[in-house]
């Protein structure tokens, strides 16, 4: 909460504001990037199941929280990475 505690006063006046801060605070750009190209090219594991698969995917979803990819794009990225639906 120190973070937040260093704006001054009313400076934020809506939750988008504060979400956009804290963003850009600790998921700068470069950072985004490289969480964006670990998702793009995410792929399945010879010798890991499908629910394991899943998983670690979603953990670089939620690892990169400004990836900007919607859920079909989400659905079609790991359809091509298990070779189907």
């Amino acid at each position: 909460m120190r973070w937040l505690h260093s704006f001054k006063g009313n400076s934020l006046k809506t939750w988008e504001e504060v979400v956009e801060k804290f963003l850009k605070k600790y998921f700068p750009e470069s950072k985004a990037a490289e969480g964006k190209a670990a998702i793009s090219s995410f792929h399945q594991f010879p010798n890991e199941s499908l629910s394991e698969a899943l998983e670690r995917f979603r953990g670089l979803l939620r690892r990169t929280p400004t990836h900007g990819f919607f859920k079909p794009q989400t659905k079609q990225l790991l359809d091509a990475s298990v070779g189907g639906k």
